[in-house]
This record gives C-alpha cells, sequence and structure tokens, in this order.
C-alpha cells in the first residue's frame, strides 16, 4: 500500500504540472496559420495601379472544452495497477490585433493579369484562461484535482508577404494568390499565448469576383491551402488545411453596400511529429454574419474603403469557437471610372 500511495503521489504530481505548466502553442490549440475570413466581398476586383496602405482591426472572443481519456498500466514492483485518467478541461481566449502595411500594385501587365504585393505587420493582445479538472483511479483508490492558468501577451506577431495576380473580363474577375509568414513574431513553446506561430507555411489559391456596376451585385469566394513546416521548438507540424471565404453584396449606390459574409475551414491530412501528443487532431470550424462597406474619397487623388464584418462560428472541431469583428481601412489610388460606374453614378 506505502508503494501504491508513493506512486499515486507522483501521479497527482505529474497531473498537476501538465494542468499548470505544460506548452501549450497555437499548433496543439487547432489554431491555422490561416485567419478565416481574410477575404471577402471584390476580393479578386482589380486594383489601381500604385502604393496602397491598408489597416485591419480584428477581434475575436473563443472558447473550447474537451474530455480526453487515457488508461495505461503502470508498472511497479512485481505489481502491475491500472492507472484510469479524465481531463475535462475548458478555454477562454481574446485577443485585439492590428494587421498593417502597404501594398503595391504594378501599371504594367504580367501573364496579361495585374500584379500586386502586399507587406502585412500584425501587433495586439490576446489572454487566454485554461481551467482543467481531472479525476481517475489507481486501481481502487481515486483521486482528483483542479488547477487554472491564466496568461496575457502584448507583443508583435509574424509578417506576412502576400503576391497576388489578376484579370478582369467585364463582370467577371479571376485572382490567383501566395502567402507566406515570415516567423519573426513573439513566441516561445512554454506559453499559453503567442503572437508568432514559431514555424514557416506557405498558402496559395484562387478566387473569383462577379461585380455589376450597374445592378450593384456583388459576390466573392475564394479558396486555398495551406501548407504548414514544422515548428522546431515543439516537433510538431500541422497538417495541411483547406480554407474557403465569400462575401456577397448589394451596392444601395456608388458608396454604400451591405451583404453577408462566410467561411469554411477543414484540415484535411493530421498533425505529426514527436509533439503531436494528441494525434491527428484534424480541426475545422464555419463562420457566417453580416457586413457594410463605405467607399469615400480622400482630396482627388485618394480614395478610402471601410469594411465592418463579423462573423458568428459553428461545427468547431478540436479548435476554439465563437465570434469575431473585422474593421477594415484601405487607402489606395483613386480610381477612374469606367462608363458602367458612371451609370450607376447617375442613378
Amino acid at each position: 500500500m506505502r508503494r501504491k500511495s508513493r506512486t499515486l503521489g507522483r501521479v497527482l504530481g505529474l497531473m498537476m504540472l501538465v494542468a499548470s505548466g505544460a506548452p501549450a502553442s497555437a499548433d496543439q490549440g487547432g489554431v491555422s496559420f490561416w485567419l478565416p475570413g481574410a477575404y471577402g466581398s471584390l476580393a479578386a476586383a482589380p486594383l489601381t495601379a500604385g502604393w496602397s496602405w491598408a489597416t485591419i482591426y480584428y477581434h475575436t472572443d473563443v472558447s473550447a472544452g474537451g474530455n480526453v481519456a487515457a488508461s495505461r498500466s503502470i508498472r511497479f514492483g512485481n505489481q502491475t495497477a491500472n492507472l484510469n485518467v479524465s481531463l475535462n478541461a475548458t478555454m477562454d481566449a481574446k485577443a485585439d490585433l492590428v494587421l498593417s502595411g502597404p501594398s503595391y500594385t504594378a501599371a504594367e501587365p504580367i501573364l496579361g493579369g495585374q500584379f500586386s504585393i502586399a507587406l502585412i505587420a500584425a501587433y495586439g493582445r490576446q489572454q487566454a484562461e485554461v481551467n482543467a479538472n481531472i479525476t481517475g483511479a489507481l486501481g481502487p483508490i481515486g483521486f482528483a484535482t483542479s488547477r487554472s492558468v491564466s496568461q496575457s501577451l502584448d507583443a508583435f506577431g509574424d509578417v506576412l508577404l502576400w503576391p497576388s495576380l489578376r484579370w478582369n473580363h467585364g463582370v467577371h474577375n479571376y485572382m490567383v494568390y501566395g502567402m507566406t509568414n515570415l516567423p519573426v513574431g513573439s513566441y516561445e513553446a512554454h506559453r499559453l499565448v503567442n503572437l508568432g506561430f514559431g514555424h514557416w507555411a506557405l498558402d496559395g489559391g484562387a478566387g473569383y469576383t462577379y461585380f455589376d456596376p450597374t445592378k450593384g451585385h456583388e459576390f466573392s469566394v475564394v479558396t486555398g491551402f495551406t501548407y504548414n513546416f514544422e515548428n522546431t521548438h515543439i516537433d510538431y507540424k500541422n497538417g495541411i488545411d483547406w480554407h474557403t471565404d465569400w462575401g456577397i453584396s448589394q451596392f444601395l449606390n456608388k458608396q454604400f453596400f451591405v451583404g453577408a459574409v462566410g467561411y469554411w475551414y477543414q484540415q484535411i491530412t493530421g498533425d505529426s511529429g514527436a509533439g503531436a501528443t494528441l494525434g491527428p487532431f484534424k480541426s475545422r470550424v464555419g463562420g457566417i454574419g453580416p457586413q457594410i462597406g463605405y467607399i469615400f474619397p480622400v482630396g482627388t487623388d485618394i480614395q478610402g474603403l471601410l469594411n465592418v464584418k463579423s462573423y458568428w462560428e459553428f461545427e468547431a472541431e478540436n479548435r476554439p469557437e465563437g465570434w469575431n469583428f473585422w474593421v477594415v481601412l484601405n487607402f489606395s489610388p483613386a480610381q477612374k471610372q469606367s462608363p458602367a460606374q458612371s451609370a450607376m453614378m447617375r442613378k
């Protein structure tokens, strides 16, 4: 009995350590490099040649729960006892981020399309709290413990390099894009919250926008895939994911539009590496919500676009679920009006 008590004490100590101080990286939390909702209405529409500047405020409020059950045999001395453990944990997290940076659109066509490239940096605050209740039995002896961990962080995130190529054919617009992150943001493997990912990632995809300026009808959809490199800090590699963003809107006049936005994120291959203790851990989540936009002049040569949108999430698996809110402000060279746009303005 004394040996069983000592073993149980070591097990309880291990469980308390797991609940209070184990690494909890963004990778293991089911959080992806791709931020669902990054694209929306007018995603593939033509741009104006020259320099632009975009600033995005992003707020998210999510929570997650889960039950992880484990059963194993622990041998001590000449006896074997069955250890049955049940972990019931909940997590609440919030983040306020500002993503901002310049983009340049070339005047000369490349491959018959319009080339643009953006460089985006992020700064913000993230906070999270995890509450864990652990119950179990070592042979005939039962035990229970609970711990709570709370952390917050104000820091810079990774930098994104975001090129795209667009083609316009009347009301039909097409786009291909690529994206990579430079893992220079604040990241430490032992922290509960991080603004950097701790690894490289590549993302690419294609998009389509239907826009009839004479009637004010607009619909956009963008889909793509993410390949994640290994996070060498924790020997963890996220699987490949597929994501689709969409937006639909109606212009009420030359400046205002209203509509809806949505996304679907689905991991299609499992996580891997020595640090993937939870197995494949494929994650998914959907989101849908309203949007409103306003296009306005800034002097004679600059045009501003303000877009406000929000998403409520659903069908989350192995990933936090909640809601998020976006304010997008973009300044670009004023666009010359086409005959169709002039007709719309006269309405």
